[in-house]
């Protein structure tokens, strides 16, 4: 009988969630979600050095906005309660103990000191790494140097130490990786990681461990740079008896930079010019914000979309597609092994096709905000009209502001030398005229008001294309917008007069 799927996202409460993380995520609730199982979310605080107060709740939030929320968490609880590793303090220490009466752990008690005189000793030159391993472990001051006695009476007196795993020699240690086959390390290579600290947390190291197979996980899905650390989690699966219930592993690929020369970090956003947190990050200690992809006008279908196919596609070519077409297609295999580029410029891509999708009642509510933050405040039922005008030239939710904004204001006249370079009397008299017929024109929509232009056009015989751009620049200010009529319907006659009687005031 099949165990049932169970997948978790286990992040440090450190900071803002990189895209990388919410990518993370994605995969695993669409594994679990393909396959009728459960997400789980656990949160690592085992390092309290780099605890950030507030960035738990922000790791929730950015879920609850991406639409990726767990089955099982510290908010929610769960079967496998508690999932805040500081509360499950008392476990690790068992497990620890265990691994030292079976040989497969010891006792160190170096000192900083120790460990700096290890390392200077060692060194070969100044850019050579030191590693407490095989080949320094036994000139330490540890369980497996000194006697019985020796150990217990330091242990009795309280000397601060911490439990290092006895990595085995020479052995080839191999898993099967669900993106990238087989993958074998040598066990010469690896030091001996400390699996309890001295304040009795556990590293990560024993940590993933215990909680994976306490909390049944089935698959555990990460990003490649941990790959390092596998040999380390192997062996632990191996030396506490869990060998048959470890997961299957997948290493995800990494999301590079533009230029694909590297991992995308923040530096790299804030160089480039576009967010790669998920959300608004507060940072206490530098006391600054980063921008995240919410706050930037980014929907979170999109989103989750474009984070889909960085690295994953389902072979058909097809890109956009709703979170049921995605958990309906996904499958880890097609994960890719190579890194993906960011492209921002396709990212807006898939905002855009996403705006477009979106009904124009929710749109408004959505692009409201942005437009009341710079001092627009239409009617619903005017917004709404705009809305469906507009919705296709707009790429974030703020472009609701800059694509129609003089439906809310009276806009300046920016591109009057582009009326100016070709005006002469025939155009000022065909305005003049026109004008003076706008003030009678009973019926005021965009179909009677192109027809009455077209009138008055012909009157004059004038080309409808010489005018048309003039009367564009006069309403909007520029050389963009909708259908013109449609904006002389929209703003109102009264609007429209005075708009084009200003242009000719400076023509």
């Amino acid at each position: 009988m099949n165990k049932r799927v169970r997948v978790r996202f286990a992040p440090s409460p450190t900071g803002g969630l990189h895209l990388g993380g919410v990518r993370t995520v994605l995969y695993n609730y669409l594994f679990a979600k393909a396959n009728g199982g459960d997400f789980v979310l656990r949160i690592e605080d085992t390092d309290q050095t780099r605890f950030v107060e507030g960035a738990e709740q922000y790791i929730l939030d950015c879920l609850a906005w991406c639409g990726l929320e767990p089955d099982e968490s510290t908010v929610k609880g769960g079967p496998y309660a508690p999932y805040r590793q500081s509360e499950r303090k008392e476990l690790y220490r068992e497990y620890a103990e265990k691994l030292i009466a079976s040989g497969h752990a010891y006792y160190a008690f170096d000192t900083p000191a120790d460990l700096e005189e290890m390392r200077s000793k060692h060194r070969v030159d100044e850019h050579s790494t030191v590693q407490y391993d095989r080949t320094t472990r036994m000139h330490m001051r540890n369980s497996l140097t000194l006697s019985g006695d020796a150990v217990l009476e330091l242990l009795n007196n309280g000397t601060p130490y911490v439990v290092r795993i006895k990595m085995p020699e020479n052995e080839t240690i191999v898993f099967s990786d669900m993106i990238r086959g087989d993958i074998s390390f040598d066990s010469n290579l690896v030091d001996d990681k400390v699996l309890l600290k001295a304040d009795g947390m556990p590293t990560y190291h024993l940590a993933v461990v215990v909680d994976d197979y306490l909390m049944k996980i089935t698959h555990a899905f990460r990003g490649e740079e941990w790959l390092p650390s596998a040999p380390v989690h192997l062996l632990l699966w191996d030396f506490l008896g869990w060998k048959e219930d470890m997961p299957q592993w997948a290493h995800l690929p990494l999301i590079l930079k533009p230029d694909g020369n590297g991992k995308l970090s923040k530096r790299d956003g804030d160089r480039l010019g576009f967010p790669v947190f998920a959300m608004n990050w507060y940072d206490p200690a530098k006391n600054e914000t980063t921008t995240g992809f919410r706050e930037i006008g980014f929907l979170p279908q999109a989103f989750t979309n474009m984070l889909a196919m960085l690295g994953w596609n389902d072979g058909t070519g097809k890109e956009v597609m709703s979170m049921e077409e995605l958990i309906k297609a996904f499958s880890i295999e097609r994960v890719h092994k190579g890194g993906a580029k960011f492209d921002f410029e396709k990212a807006k891509w898939f905002n855009n096709q996403y705006i477009q999708q979106t009904d124009n009642e929710t749109l408004a509510k959505l692009a409201l905000p942005y437009v009341a933050a710079q001092g627009g405040h239409p009617s619903p039922e005017l917004f709404l009209k705009v809305i469906g005008l507009i919705k296709e030239r707009c790429t974030l939710l703020p472009d609701f502001w800059a694509q129609g904004h003089f439906f809310f204001e009276t806009p300046e006249i920016k591109e009057l030398p582009a009326i100016q370079d070709k005006w002469n009397e025939a155009k000022r008299s065909f305005f003049e005229s026109w004008l003076s017929g706008l003030e009678l024109l009973s019926v005021w929509t965009d179909v009677a008001i192109e027809q009455h232009f077209n009138d008055y056009i012909a009157q004059h015989g004038l080309k409808k294309g010489d005018a048309m751009l003039p009367l564009r620049i006069m309403l909007v200010g520029g050389k963009y917008g909708p259908g013109v009529f449609h904006i002389a319907d929209l703003i109102g006659k009264e609007e429209t007069i005075k708009r084009i009687q200003t242009a000719l005031a400076q023509l």
